[in-house]
């Protein structure tokens, strides 16, 4: 059908008679009208019944893989205008892989970011929405900026910059929806123009038609019309090759990828074979994360070829929210791997396996021994069972690795360090040219603490120092966070980190500028997923650096009581240092007394490092205990209340208490007076077994 595009008719503001622009990959409905100076991007949805007039206020802008649905009027006024991101001056602009859905209304001079999402009849009018931002249904955005990554409730009218400010941020459940709303029209976009090309759309019908004849030898009762599956395999063939005619398949792959790169987003794959593929669980192909479009090519055809006879999706990701953007099957079993742009295909010695299982393994050195420090995997067992976790190990083969399909290694039973540690030696012994990984255990909440890879397929038995050794000690020596706050501030940073992760607790990271750091308006970034000291930290120094003109605060949430134990400051503008109150205390060496445990009446240095953190931005210490029967049941009882910022004060009260209940459950707590919450709780003392 014939696309309704007109000409702006000639006004007194303008006689430029200008026509929409329509990009060929797009598919516009013809009962949508489009009229003026109208430019439509790469693989862009508009749906029926929608109207886009640029006769008054113009230019507008649709940027690429963006979809605007059914009943949506885009419209400007003659007067006013906003700063596109090519830099030019538009009435009405909407970024890429962003969602206009029903009914909605955007009238300029208004701004729509990059993966954006806006609701059923929700307006926009003079504002600038930025990137990232989700705008549930019924709302109203006028005469403001909202920040990128802001969430707006249904309902909502949104008319001050101070209610702008201060809306929640986007939870990663709305990211996923919004990601799959994208998804889903680009789908009816290849639908749509199937539908519309004769020899796309033939052999699919073809295929109906021979499905619903029953064969001559066949009994009545299997006359059903129904597709079997080798038939419907072939019609998702026939569809993938002909979707888009007048482009290949290969060459429209490779346009793909380089639209991709070109938006500054990461190119990555999943493969699954029949079983995963109806269960969803797809497994990752190592690809580069570069630029280089060559590159990129190269590594998908890879995993094309290596997965032949698997489904194979390609992805796109923001390496900045961390979310995917598109999702796209390029590989069925039926297929065979097809040619991208004629580029060779790369030994796939060149790109390392993903493990699946979402643990990053240390790095094989020159000498074969792994790069994670024997030291380091004797200090963390000795952390480990300080905390009254157990010990076991994991093995697998390179085949089993890539599918993370680990085997169980001997039962470790004793909790004492050395024996461990012997014990771990001999299992490292026994699985040489393995992947070996240590599990740490709670066995009372019955859940892993930790995984951690300590030896790998192509890495020569490693060999644990005994604790009474000088490779081993009583703390666990994570990396220091390179965060330009001296190296105080960095063991404080890495001990936290370390704590949190023993304790089964999820790291996030916010950040601010200048004027939201002033207002307390944090923004989160994508939850650190890392389960050992190592890659968490370098995540966090990734955030610091890309973020480093402005304040970056490490959060730890307990993920079952869906609340925040833990709020540090680790970074500010331009590597301002972050001071801390340091008073002379006497405190007991930390060997005697370590963080979960101790005599008492004792303060470990790695809780004293908490406290001076928690005092340095402002808020209040108290302590709770609980004797055995208590604790079991998580009831809590108070201990005198510390109304003393002074370190020095706040070290006697806590070992006051400590004295007093040595015989029970002490815990730490961090209090934000402003907020009436508390932003941590750690345990400093145990009763004496």
């Amino acid at each position: 059908m014939v696309v309704r595009s007109f000409a702006a008719p000639p006004t007194p503001w303008s006689r430029n008679l200008a026509e929409p622009k329509i990009d060929p990959s797009a598919y516009v409905h013809s009962f949508s009208n489009l009229i003026g100076d109208v430019y439509i991007g790469a693989n862009v949805l508009i749906a029926p019944g929608t109207s886009i007039r640029a006769d008054e206020g113009h230019p507008f802008y649709i940027g690429n893989s963006t979809n605007v649905q059914d009943g949506v009027v885009i419209h400007g006024l003659e007067k006013g205008r906003v700063i596109g991101d090519d830099g030019k001056e538009y009435s009405v602009w909407i970024g890429d892989s962003t969602s206009i859905t029903h009914m909605a209304l955007i009238h300029g001079p208004a701004y729509v970011g990059n993966n954006c999402f806006v609701g059923f009849r929700s307006t926009v009018f003079n504002a600038r929405v930025g990137d990232g931002c989700i705008i549930a249904l019924h709302a109203l955005v006028q005469d403001v900026e909202i920040p990128a990554g802001k969430y707006v409730p249904s309902g909502a009218v949104i008319t001050t910059q101070q209610q702008a400010d201060l809306l929640p941020n986007v939870r990663e459940s709305d990211q996923n929806f919004a990601s799959h709303v994208v998804g889903v029209n680009e789908s009816l976009r290849q639908g749509y123009r199937c539908a519309a090309d004769i020899a796309c759309i033939t052999p699919i019908r073809q295929q109906q038609q021979n499905s619903s004849q029953p064969s001559s030898n066949s009994p009545a009762s299997n006359t059903s019309t129904k597709i079997n599956k080798q038939d419907f395999n072939q019609i998702n063939q026939n569809f993938t090759k002909n979707a888009q005619r007048n482009e290949p398949m290969n060459g429209d792959l490779a346009q793909q990828i380089r639209q991709i790169l070109a938006q500054g987003y990461h190119v990555a794959v999943e493969y699954a074979d029949e079983r995963r593929f109806r269960t969803g669980s797809w497994q990752s192909h190592a690809i580069p994360h570069t630029s280089e479009a060559s590159t990129v090519i190269a590594a998908v055809q890879t995993a094309l070829v290596e997965n032949e006879g698997e489904y194979v999706r390609l992805l796109g990701v923001d390496p900045k929210a961390k979310r995917r953007l598109t999702e796209t099957i390029i590989q069925r079993p039926s297929d065979k791997p097809v040619v991208i742009s004629n580029a060779a295909p790369t030994s796939s010695n060149g790109y390392s396996n993903g493990s699946g299982n979402g643990y990053s393994a240390p790095k094989a050195s020159s000498n074969g021994a792994t790069s994670a420090n024997n030291a380091d995997i004797a200090s963390q067992v000795g952390q480990l069972l300080a905390q009254g976790y157990r010990i076991s190990t994991e093995y697998a083969d390179a085949r089993r690795f890539r599918s993370a399909a680990w085997m169980t290694g001997p039962a470790i039973d004793a909790s004492n360090e050395s024996t461990v540690i012997a014990a771990l030696n001999t299992i490292l012994a026994e699985h040489e040219g393995e992947y070996v990984r240590l599990v740490g255990v709670d066995p009372k909440a019955k859940r892993r603490v930790v995984e951690t890879i300590i030896q790998r397929a192509d890495s020569h038995a490693v060999s644990i120092g005994q604790p009474n050794g000088n490779s081993a000690s009583a703390t666990y020596n994570a990396p220091r966070a390179s965060n330009g706050n001296g190296n105080g501030a960095a063991n404080d940073v890495s001990t936290a980190v370390g704590q949190l992760l023993a304790q089964g607790h999820r790291i996030s990271v916010e950040h601010a500028d200048e004027r939201h750091f002033r207002t307390t308006s944090w923004q989160t970034l994508p939850a650190i997923t890392a389960n050992n000291v190592t890659s968490a930290i370098a995540a966090l120094e990734n955030y610091i650096a890309e973020y480093s003109d402005e304040y970056i605060r490490l959060v730890g949430v307990d993920i079952k009581a869906k609340r925040r134990v833990v709020e540090l400051l680790v970074h500010r503008p331009g590597g301002q240092p972050i001071t801390a109150t340091r008073t002379a205390v006497k405190v007991s060496n930390a060997s005697n007394s370590s963080y979960g445990g101790g005599s008492a009446g004792k303060i470990s240095g790695d809780m004293l490092s908490r406290i001076r953190q928690l005092l340095s931005q402002g808020y209040r210490i108290g302590t709770e205990h609980a004797d055995e029967r208590h604790f079991r049941t998580s009831s809590w009882f108070s201990c005198s209340p510390i109304a003393a910022a002074n370190e020095s004060e706040v070290i006697r009260a806590l070992e006051a208490c400590l004295a007093e209940h040595g015989d029970e459950y002490v815990r730490l707590l961090g209090i934000d007076t402003k907020a009436k919450r508390r932003v941590f709780e750690g345990i400093i003392h145990r009763p004496a077994k």
